[in-house]
């Protein structure tokens, strides 16, 4: 039986780029243009058909090495279009199965050398970043170092990466640690993150979560506050909102 030849990396991105301008709606492109507050770079397709151009070119290379899948990854993340990022952090993802502990500089990079807005920097951050530090967890110091970069996104992606392990109750201290380095912090964006990072903990542990917020609110932000209180009972959310 003869081999299917490997498709050549530019020859799938530059099929994958085709595929992005012919579901391109101008209509939607200008609605994403006016959601984010930062400038962004889209093509204007929507995030479901954005999802089934992922599934269907990553089948094309789901065999091939590792390092072939990240060199097109950051292929995508180099041209700058938000959709070219999702694809990108979609791949990375399913790579998780062959994650290694050096794969958090290429994320460390990707981070801050590409990422210019919130939904790329979640997009990486939630999925792909979060399963590497939940398999490796002795690279949460890595997380705390970005927190304290001057980089926004590379800051928000201390906080975001933790999202998911939070909400399973994982890494309490270090989640605390990250939102005291990024408590007083006055980007919005960061506030976000770092407030999204503490209600995901407090489905676990409530408590503790409520008695961080008693203790800073004076000094939280009033938008992290509100985030880290979301899922908590009425009168605990009165209680921390009180002056």
């Amino acid at each position: 039986m003869t081999k299917t030849p490997m498709i050549s990396n530019k020859s799938l991105v530059t099929a994958i780029r085709k595929e992005l301008r012919d579901n391109a709606d101008a209509k939607y492109k200008q609605g994403t243009l006016h959601y984010f507050k930062e400038k962004i770079k889209p093509y204007g397709v929507k995030s479901a058909i954005v999802h089934g151009i992922s599934k269907k070119y990553f089948a094309r290379i789901k065999d091939a090495p590792r390092e072939k899948v990240f060199m097109l990854c950051e292929e995508l993340w180099r041209s700058g279009y938000i959709e070219e990022s999702f694809i990108s952090a979609d791949w990375a993802y399913c790579l998780q199965k062959s994650f290694v502990p050096a794969d958090i500089r290429i994320f460390e990079k990707w981070i801050g050398k590409y990422v210019g807005n919130w939904a790329s920097c979640d997009s990486l951050c939630n999925h792909a970043v979060g399963e590497l530090i939940e398999k490796y967890p002795k690279l949460i110091r890595h997380l705390k170092r970005w927190a304290r970069s001057k980089n926004r996104w590379m800051k928000r992606a201390s906080a975001v990466t933790i999202i998911l392990p939070a909400r399973k109750g994982l890494f309490l201290h270090d989640i605390l640690e990250i939102a005291d380095i990024l408590l007083k912090d006055g980007d919005d964006m960061v506030q976000k993150g770092y407030g999204w990072m503490l209600k995901e903990a407090s489905r676990k542990h409530q408590r503790e979560i409520f008695e961080y917020v008693m203790k800073n609110k004076a000094v939280m932000p009033r938008t992290a506050l509100r985030y880290a209180i979301e899922k908590m009972p009425e009168i605990m959310r009165k209680r921390a909102l009180a002056k």
